[in-house]
């Protein structure tokens, strides 16, 4: 018994389901348009394989229901970021589908990505050098993307690097390259030189590799035309409805609504202050409502936004508290807004990036930022 109550305390409070009823907020997923937005990308690429990139569980809305929607559609190719988001992916959709690890594997943890089945990013010298070790121990080759900087600086393997691998023939014994790939800095850019100046800089590089299967699309690349295309393309925030083509028209449908339940109401006069810091204060009678939601929940502190009830803007006022915001309810009949109703923070009335767009960020942050404490609402599975 003491065991059990010493696992149990182990766990945090948000390594458990959260209830509807005992949530401050809803977060719902329609993992139907995860599906439709897959299959519009597929559309655009025509024959291209189309993967699915599912790190930061899923961009905050889970990856392993997410990859099991996507796989439904006939995709087999994921990408995470970390060995432990593909370890739990792998036990979440079991064998079968490839699974890659993009910022590689941490020196000494190979073998516990050959047990589990994955595939490695080899983004350096030294990674090459570990994987082969391993695949010599195991007596088998072991599959792999072979992954240069083309010119982002951040993941790869440098052209130093590559050039210096492209007269040693033993370099890639063991190794099953299925990928030589490279990401896009400025593809949301689509008239940024950066664009060409990669992609030629992809195609020199990759030449001096063993001879495989190329992938360099992004969400925003798929969209720069079938150069660009190759044999794989790695979508990720276009699946979850961030548009990959700022600027225009979202080509793609959104996928959440965010909505938090009313804590209490209040009315208040004029001169009264609202808020941490009273950086508000009421400029006549208004009426309130406190949601239970704030930036604990990933809602930005810095950001300056709404929530929506019935179509009807309701404003922030004041500051953006750990667990509550304040609204400006006044716009409303008395009582149509009671405790226990919900408010829409994300959804018809405003999408991710227009939320993004108030705070300043990317519809990624928005997205990867929504916490634990939310009743996540799966439909269309």
């Amino acid at each position: 018994m003491n065991d059990t109550v010493n696992r149990n305390a182990a766990k945090t409070v948000t390594d458990w389901p959260v209830s509807e009823v005992a949530a401050g907020a809803i977060l719902t997923i329609d993992l139907s348009v995860i599906r439709e937005n897959y299959r519009r990308l597929k559309a655009r690429l025509g024959g291209v394989r189309c993967a699915g990139v599912v790190k930061a569980n899923g961009y905050g809305l889970g990856a392993a229901q997410v990859a099991a929607a996507l796989a439904r559609e006939g995709c087999d190719i994921f990408f995470v970021a970390l060995l432990a988001e593909g370890i739990a992916l792998r036990k979440a959709i079991g064998t079968g589908p490839d699974i890659y690890v993009l910022n590689g594997l941490p020196p000494g943890s190979e073998p516990e990505a050959v047990a589990a089945g994955l595939c490695a990013a080899i983004n350096s010298g030294a990674q090459l050098q570990a994987w082969r070790t391993v695949a010599h121990d195991a007596g088998r080759r072991l599959p792999a993307a072979l992954q240069v900087d083309s010119g982002m600086s951040r993941l790869g393997m440098a052209p130093a690097e590559v050039e210096a691998l492209a007269g040693d023939s033993s370099a890639f014994d063991g190794i099953d390259i299925r990928y030589v790939m490279s990401h896009l800095a400025c593809a949301d850019e689509p008239h940024h030189p950066a664009n060409e100046q990669q992609r030629l800089a992809f195609e020199r590089l990759r030449a001096m590799l063993p001879r495989a299967p190329a992938s360099l699309a992004n969400s925003s690349g798929i969209f720069l035309g079938p150069s660009y295309h190759y044999d794989l393309a790695r979508p990720g925030a276009a699946l979850y409805g961030i548009n990959p083509t700022p600027g225009e028209p979202n080509p793609m449908l959104p996928v959440v609504r965010l909505q938090a339940k009313v804590a209490q109401t209040r009315r208040v006069e004029k001169g009264t202050g609202i808020g941490y810091g009273h950086t508000y204060h009421a400029d006549g009678p208004l009426s309130l409502a406190t949601i239970s939601f704030g930036y604990a929940d990933g809602w930005l502190r810095r950001s300056a936004s709404a929530a929506w009830f019935e179509g009807l803007r309701l404003p922030f006022l004041g500051r953006v508290s750990m667990d509550s915001i304040i609204l400006d309810i006044s716009a409303l009949p008395p009582g149509r807004l009671r405790e226990g109703d919900l408010v829409e923070l994300l959804g018809p009335s405003q999408s991710v990036d227009d939320a993004a767009g108030h705070a300043g960020t990317i519809g990624y942050e928005i997205l990867a930022s929504l916490g634990p404490r939310f009743h996540r609402h799966y439909v269309g599975g």
